[in-house]
């Protein structure tokens, strides 16, 4: 059976249909295959958005295989806005607790402190890929230094790679207002808190891959 996968696309559901009509929109499966419109996936409440959300479906037309069509402002199997995620590491950044964060946020303590152990037990893996991102996509980077907080160097790298981004493309490309939630969601095919990423090589480095595309294999929603 084949997987089902997920690519990460803009927020505007109209401009994500004209593509699809328009033949725009690449498989990430095989090389020559091009994205056709395959119904939707099942609708499900998001914190942070006012209507549920009900991402896209497509197939290719080359591979057969289908594609989930995941907003850039949501993150995989996260029942929570990208933004109020990142505004939680920020914070935590900054040297607040989980309890106080969650607060702050009208979240779950719990469910802040999920994230947060998630982020800081992968943070240098974290840090290498997106630094890695900015690299690939900027000119004359300037690479943040280690702050000693797992939070911390996610946050620098993010940034780096959100102001690599920005600068070559603009700070309203593809997928909108390039902020450091999109970048973090666009750079990580929205597998930021997913289980097995950053993917890890032989070498021992995360290596990024083409920035708006992770493989998912299903579409249940979590904290």
């Amino acid at each position: 059976m084949r997987k089902a996968l997920m690519v990460t696309v803009e927020v505007d559901p109209e401009r994500v249909e004209s593509r699809l009509g328009a033949g725009e929109m690449l498989c990430p499966s095989c090389p020559d295959g091009v994205l056709v419109r395959w119904g939707f996936a099942r609708a499900r409440r998001v914190v942070g958005v006012a209507e549920p959300v009900r991402p896209r479906r497509s197939r290719c037309r080359t591979c057969a295989v289908t594609h989930v069509l995941l907003p850039v402002t949501l993150l995989l199997r996260r029942a929570y806005l990208a933004e109020l995620i990142w505004a939680a590491v920020a914070a935590k950044a900054a040297g607040a607790g989980h309890r106080l964060i969650g607060a702050r946020l009208g979240i779950p303590a719990s469910t802040v402190r999920g994230w947060l152990r998630v982020i800081t037990g992968r943070a240098e893996a974290v840090r290498h890929w997106f630094i890695a991102v900015a690299v690939t996509a900027g000119v004359d980077v300037s690479i943040p230094k280690a702050t000693g907080s797992g939070c911390g160097d996610v946050l620098g790298a993010v940034g780096a790679a959100r102001e690599a981004i920005a600068a070559r493309f603009g700070e309203r490309s593809v997928i909108g207002a390039v902020t450091s939630a999109r970048a973090a969601v666009a750079c990580s095919g929205a597998r930021l808190l997913a289980p097995g990423w950053p993917p890890v090589p032989m070498s021992g480095h995360p290596t990024p891959v083409g920035p708006d595309v992770a493989a998912a294999d299903g579409s249940s929603s979590r904290g």
